[in-house]
């Protein structure tokens, strides 16, 4: 998608909130009318539910105050959720939170309604809106609907649905292998250590002084509303630093390089909140069964954008990207293929205590990658894995 960043006025913005507003509310009614249908029988579909939808409308002044646009789009929306989780491509279309993922989306004739002012500016006629303006940073695409979103920062976004062309290879056959990590976002087998951008020191500083200021302030207070805000404002600006990196990186990698071998890592699964385990006893009570130390691991995997990083590649280079399996990677040395646990001296050297060759401990993980090498986790002897979902180790020879 195309995005660019909307500029409308007060009372401009208090509708799009009401647009936001109806278009939650008509997907989460659809949402418990798929939970709590009746066994044995088949939910409503989208025709009866455009039905409902004017039944509701003539009953309630406030909804039908709204668009039926808005809320008829997001009837379709959730159509083709429900399809394509029964397809298998999505998961099953869950409930929308106020303040999380605001936004609704526009198709057909009323989406092409786009007009450009001058070389910096633009403005899209919303419907009960009005012209929007919004800022011109590339070409505006032939689109055939349009979304309009909310941050938690209060920054109002549209976005043109559109396919990006795909990034060519160059044809040189090479391949690099790419090892994520949290100290060194991501190292190439090349050598180079790229790093993703995200708050200054400075930055960081006022987000742990904002925190402290939350965790005084009374629940559900006007100052608790504005410190959350400004909190927002500052997480916002991390994640678009860190999306911008991920475009750029990902564009870089797609026009070097063949293929493109990425570590087939469950990022969800290593995220996850631990099982709560009784039989422990954890004498600080601030660390409740590890927990609060296993939250700034999951904090430094979110940061550095692992799971983007991979998705963006897969975006522009569909069908070059592999994912090895990610056992011992980071212990078996690139060049004498040895794996002990003492070869990882620390997270940025790497002695093999066999050969004695020292190289960055990230870039020496990469090189493996490209590689495609791991090793058995009965034996020492490295194996060959099957660039697949689910790779199958087999003795090399």
């Amino acid at each position: 998608m195309s995005r660019y960043r909307l500029l409308p006025s007060v009372e401009q913005a208090a509708v799009l909130a009401e647009h936001c507003r109806h278009a939650r509310f008509v997907w989460n009614l659809t949402v418990e009318q798929q939970l709590h249908w009746q066994p044995g029988r088949r939910a409503p579909g989208y025709n009866a539910q455009c039905a409902q939808l004017t039944a509701a409308r003539a009953e309630h002044d406030w909804l039908a105050a709204g668009s039926q646009t808005v809320q008829q789009q997001a009837l379709r929306d959730f159509d083709q959720a429900v399809k394509n989780f029964y397809n298998g491509t999505h998961r099953r279309p869950t409930w929308r939170k106020a303040g999380l993922r605001e936004g609704f989306r526009i198709v057909g004739a009323q989406a092409s309604r786009v007009v450009k002012l001058s070389r910096r500016w633009a403005r899209v006629l919303v419907p009960k809106v009005g012209w929007v303006r919004f800022r011109l940073s590339r070409d505006i695409p032939e689109a055939k609907s349009y979304r309009v979103t909310r941050d938690r920062a209060g920054r109002w976004h549209i976005a043109f649905a559109v396919v990006p062309p795909l990034i060519p290879a160059p044809g040189t056959g090479e391949v690099v292998g790419v090892d994520r990590g949290v100290i060194v976002s991501a190292a190439l087998s090349t050598g180079e250590l790229l790093s993703c951008p995200g708050l200054s020191e400075r930055g960081q500083e006022r987000l742990k002084r904002l925190q402290r200021r939350l965790a005084r302030c009374r629940r559900g207070s006007n100052r608790s509303r504005r410190i959350k805000v400004a909190i927002a404002k500052l997480l916002v600006r991390a994640a678009d630093r860190r999306k911008d990196w991920v475009e750029k990186t990902s564009t870089d990698l797609a026009r070097r390089f063949d293929i493109i071998r990425v570590e087939d890592l469950r990022i969800t699964q290593m995220t996850r909140r631990p099982k709560s385990r009784p039989d422990v006893q954890q004498p600080n009570r601030y660390l409740p069964n590890g927990r609060r130390s296993k939250a700034g691991l999951h904090r430094g995997i979110l940061a550095n954008g692992w799971g983007d990083l991979v998705s963006r590649l897969e975006h522009k280079a569909p069908g070059r990207v592999e994912k090895v399996s990610p056992a011992y990677t980071s212990q078996i040395c690139s060049v004498c293929s040895h794996c002990a646990p003492e070869n990882r001296e620390s997270q940025a050297v790497f002695r093999c205590v066999a050969c004695g060759h020292e190289a960055n401990a990230d870039v020496n993980a990469a090189v493996n990658i490209a590689a495609g090498r791991a090793v058995s986790a009965r034996r020492d002897t490295p194996v060959r894995v099957s660039l697949k979902r689910e790779p199958q180790l087999t003795t090399s020879t």
